[in-house]
């Protein structure tokens, strides 16, 4: 029999036991890998979708609200601006580019957004099918809306207010798809995009000359932050936020504080607001990962009390064994393998749990999807979570393996005998 067959059939001969040493390894490194996958992914996600983003200006609430719902489409808007602004902005010669945004709609949970060509072009997105928008009515789905809904070139669908998908729908005014992007990484892969225009005719907003006063129809009662809608009070047209690059280094110095004093404006910078979000979830994770840690360690010092009493046990085996004509050295080696083969066991399956759980949460919480969170990605920090649980296994075994060359092997057979 092989070393390797010898260390499997210890094992089996006491399969409670390591049963439990690999469970409790296995729920360390899993955490370990959750966390890994969930600070990667997310802080890569974020950091891709503010990429070129200075400033986000909407209306007065929460700047992290402001940011989670027109950056990272995550999070209900604070509420409306008006139409005026983007113009404002637009004649400051300190500001490179303003995209509008206007929210409030979706379909089958993805939302509608109106906006301009400019959106699509600071992802990078280009069109895998089709066109952009050219006229009202027209909308382009992302990668990931098109995959899911299984929607196509010329197929007409009616939004829902609301950003769930659950509110009344506007089957009076229906898009027309005309174009798909292509993947990008990027949060165009979950919108759909059409003109400011067409989200205003679906909210009956008169535009001509983007002024109009048009009376407005009644709209569906919905509380005004979760289901914002793009009209003000007297129906004329208004943006749900702004996206803002700087042209100049005096904008990030003058701008936000000159915005913040107006009464119905805020400004926030996604670099503030995300590294804010990012220390407090890392708070959690902090603590998390001291927990997996002290976990591995417990699954540590249990395979090596595991293994210390079972090679007392075995004295008399290995006495054998060195009769039989094994030298001490292959012996260290086979109790060194027994505890490898524990640690390998432990992690591989933690690894496959840690990922099976992140499936499971990205499947469960619609909003870890569409942040980003994937099961099927692996990271390089993974590989070092490997080697770390191997080489505990190795050192836990370490102790117990040097026994091997303290046996007497006269002394042993006649107490065992």
């Amino acid at each position: 029999m092989t070393l390797a067959g010898l260390s499997l059939a210890y094992q089996r001969d006491r399969a409670l036991n390591t049963a439990l040493n690999v469970l409790l390894l296995t729920l360390g490194v899993a955490t370990m890998v959750i966390l890994v996958l969930f600070s990667a992914q997310l802080g890569e996600r974020f950091e891709r979708d503010a990429r070129g983003i200075d400033l986000v200006v909407g209306a007065k609430g929460s700047p992290l609200q402001l940011i989670l719902s027109s950056i990272y489409q995550v999070d209900v808007p604070t509420g409306n601006i008006p139409l005026s602004t983007v113009e404002t902005l637009r004649s400051d010669p300190t500001i490179g580019a303003v995209i509008p945004l206007a929210q409030g709609d979706s379909f089958r949970g993805f939302r509608i957004v109106g906006t301009e060509p400019a959106y699509v072009e600071h992802y990078g997105g280009e069109t895998a099918q089709g066109r952009l928008w050219q006229a009202p009515s027209e909308a382009v789905l992302g990668a990931e809306v098109a995959r899911r809904t299984g929607a196509g070139l010329g197929q007409a669908f009616v939004g829902s207010h609301g950003m769930a998908g659950d509110g009344q729908a506007h089957q009076e005014t229906p898009f027309r798809v005309v174009g798909v992007l292509a993947p990008t990484g990027t949060v165009l892969d979950r919108l759909i995009l059409t003109s400011v225009e067409s989200v205003w005719d679906v909210h009956g907003i008169a535009h001509a000359e983007a002024g109009g006063h048009e009376e407005a129809h009644e709209h569906e009662h919905a509380a005004p932050a979760a289901n914002a809608s793009i009209r003000g009070d007297h129906g004329e047209a208004e943006v749900t936020a702004m996206l803002v690059k700087y042209r100049s280094p005096l904008a990030a110095v003058r701008l936000p504080n000159f915005i913040n004093r107006q009464t119905e404006l805020q400004a926030a910078a996604p670099a503030v607001e995300t590294a804010r979000l990012l220390s407090l979830v890392g708070v959690g994770v902090d603590a998390a990962r001291g927990f997996a840690l002290l976990l591995i360690l417990t699954s540590g010092l249990s395979i090596f009390v595991a293994l210390y009493t079972a090679l007392r046990q075995r004295e008399a085996d290995m006495a054998l064994l060195r009769v039989m004509g094994a030298r001490p050295v292959a012996i260290f080696g086979q109790i060194l393998l027994e505890g490898l083969l524990l640690a390998a066991a432990g992690a591989l399956l933690g690894v496959a749990v840690g990922h099976g759980v992140v499936a499971l949460a990205a499947g469960a919480f619609d909003q870890l999807g569409d942040l980003g969170l994937s099961a099927f990605a692996f990271e390089p920090a993974e590989a070092w979570i490997v080697a770390g649980a191997l080489a505990m296994g190795a050192l836990a075994a370490l102790i117990p393996a040097a026994r091997v060359f303290g046996v007497d092997i006269a002394d042993t057979l006649q107490h065992a005998s």
